[in-house]
Order: C-alpha cells, then sequence, then structure tokens
C-alpha cells in the first residue's frame, strides 16, 4: 500500500511518544509548564480547565471531550481558576514520568491524559511550523472520532497491564495522527502550506503523485494533466494553496528524504543521487546545498547535521 503525503512525512519526522500519562485532579488546583521539545498532545476526559498559552492573549476553556495540540514549545498553563498561583507542574507529574496517573487533591473531578511526542527527523518545523500555537479540537462530531481512544489510554495508563506502556504509545500515535486530521479538514479553506493543501483534491492527488515518484522527471505540464488541470491554473493553484511552485515543491521533498538516507543509511551520495532523479552527482550537490544550507557531505558525515543546516526553515516550506 502506498502511503500518503501526510504519512510520508511524518515517518520522515519519526514521531516518538516520549511519555504518555493521565491527571486526575479534584477541588481547585492550578499547574505551571515550562518550554518544551516536540508536540504536546492532550485530552479531557471528565471535568473541565483552563488553558493559558505564553503569548496567546485569551485563555481557553476545555471540557470533557476537547482535545488540544501545543506544537510550538511554549510555556503554559492549566488550571480550574487562572486567578490561583500556580505549582510548578513537575512536582505533580513526577510520580507518573514513566507513564500511570499523577493525581491532585484526591483527585475525582477532573481527568486528563496526555503525550509528549519527539520528533526524531532533522526537520521538525515540516509540521510544527504551519501548525498554531493551540489546535483546539471541540467540536462533538470531531470529538467522536477520538472517544474510542481517549477512554482506551484512560483505562490503560490506571491498570498498567502488561504491555500497557507500548499500547498506550499507539494510540498516543493514533490520536496525533487524528487530530492533525480534523485541524486540516478545519481550516482547509483558509490554511496555506502542506498540511492544508493535502485537503485540495486535485492538488492533493498532485502532491501523492510526487510523493509517489520522486525520481520521475516531472513537469509542470505532466503534473496538470495528471490531475485534470490546464497548466496555468495549476501552478497558480497549487502556489496558493502551498505557497511554494510544484517543482520547488518537489525539488524540497526530494532534498528532505536525500537528508533522511543521508543521515540513516550507508547509501553513497551518488546512489542517493540517483534515486532521486539526478543524472549527475554535483547537479544533486548543487540543489541539496540550495535547500538544505550545506553540502551533501557535510550533512551526512559530520556528525552536526542540525547545527550545520542553515536553509531549515527554507526546506520546512514544505
Amino acid at each position: 500500500m502506498l502511503m500518503d503525503p501526510l504519512s510520508d512525512i511524518l515517518s520522515l519526522l519519526k514521531p516518538r511518544s516520549y511519555v504518555s500519562a493521565g491527571f486526575d485532579a479534584g477541588g481547585d488546583w492550578s499547574l505551571q509548564f515550562g518550554t518544551y521539545e516536540g508536540i504536546k498532545f492532550n485530552a479531557v476526559v471528565a471535568g473541565q480547565c483552563w488553558l493559558l498559552v505564553d503569548g496567546v492573549l485569551d485563555a481557553v476553556l476545555l471540557e470533557a471531550g476537547d482535545c488540544f495540540l501545543l506544537p510550538k514549545g511554549r510555556p503554559f498553563r492549566l488550571a480550574s481558576d487562572l486567578a490561583l498561583p500556580p505549582v510548578d507542574a513537575n512536582t505533580v507529574f513526577a510520580p507518573a514520568r514513566r507513564g500511570g496517573v499523577a493525581q491532585c487533591n484526591g483527585g475525582g473531578d477532573f481527568f486528563l491524559v496526555g503525550s509528549r511526542f519527539m520528533l526524531a527527523g532533522d526537520h521538525a518545523d515540516i509540521l510544527l511550523g504551519v501548525l498554531p500555537p493551540i489546535v483546539h479540537i471541540r467540536k462533538e462530531a470531531d470529538q467522536a472520532a477520538l472517544r474510542w481512544s481517549l477512554e482506551r489510554m484512560r483505562q490503560e495508563l490506571r491498570e498498567r497491564r502488561p504491555g500497557a506502556f507500548l499500547v498506550a504509545e499507539h494510540l498516543a500515535h493514533m490520536m496525533l495522527v487524528q487530530a492533525l486530521r480534523l485541524h486540516l479538514a478545519e481550516r482547509a479553506s483558509d490554511g496555506v502550506g502542506w498540511l492544508f493543501a493535502l485537503s485540495d483534491k486535485q492538488i492533493g492527488a498532485a502532491m501523492a503523485a510526487m510523493h509517489a515518484q520522486p525520481a520521475r522527471t516531472w513537469t509542470l505540464q505532466e503534473l496538470a494533466h495528471h490531475v485534470g488541470m490546464s497548466r496555468t491554473t495549476f501552478a497558480v493553484r497549487f502556489k496558493a494553496k502551498v505557497g511554494l511552485s510544484a517543482i520547488d515543491y518537489l525539488t524540497r521533498w526530494r532534498m528532505l528524504l536525500a537528508g533522511d538516507r543521508l543521515a540513516n543509511t550507508q547509501q553513497s551520495i551518488a546512489a542517493i543521487a540517483s534515486s532521486l532523479g539526478y543524472e549527475s552527482e554535483s547537479a544533486f550537490g548543487a540543489a541539496f546545498k540550495r535547500v538544505m544550507g550545506c553540502s551533501p557531505r557535510q550533512f551526512g558525515r559530520n556528525g552536526n547535521t542540525r547545527a550545520t543546516i542553515r536553509g531549515a526553515k527554507d526546506a520546512a516550506a514544505i
């Protein structure tokens, strides 16, 4: 089965659930969370609370069934009452660092499950850059798509049966993908970037074709024909939806694939270049340096991949 562009990109970023935990609170409480790496995914199973994210003007009221992603690493607060002085969340969650349920004031009034995802790939901004500080999922129809996973997650965290860590990790991955799908559906009409372009039937099909055959010498005319559009209409619509021209998108996707292979395989630069449709190593090297900000040899061999990518923001445009 061929993967779709969202699956392709998530596979490239290698999201790994660092930890999943529950939070069971009673009475009044207020927790302050510091900066973090990766993406935080949380869902309210019972009760309600306030969410206040650093740099976001308005607090958000979260109710049972609401889910939210926090992709920017900013400090945030969760509280039954924002007027209460907050407690450092680390002190409350310390017992649940390896999974399980943290408790506050005896629990019973509020229950939240959450996971933090670390992105092991070198280009986290590909995903994080197209998401707002808070992705809030609150529609009843949207919540229904996540309800089974939420209940299973709560059960796994409470019961701690054999294999609970692995089950919780798989559930967390399912919920992350579902949350991204729901955000994509909600912002399909006004969002710009690769994620939102997937909801456009024709542009999404063109992206899928490029992902399926990245080595093919795609032309604008071929892509337009593939999705049943005129060359000019396709070019204008692709740029408006994705923020890049179709050929620039293809080049950046090829370079991200190349970077992953350089970092994680023993393939030679010549073999990688050929596998991505480049007839010469020099042409591949020039394209790679233009997108990634360093030569393929520097990227793959010096062990400081992240530090050497001057062009990471440009690559993140896809």
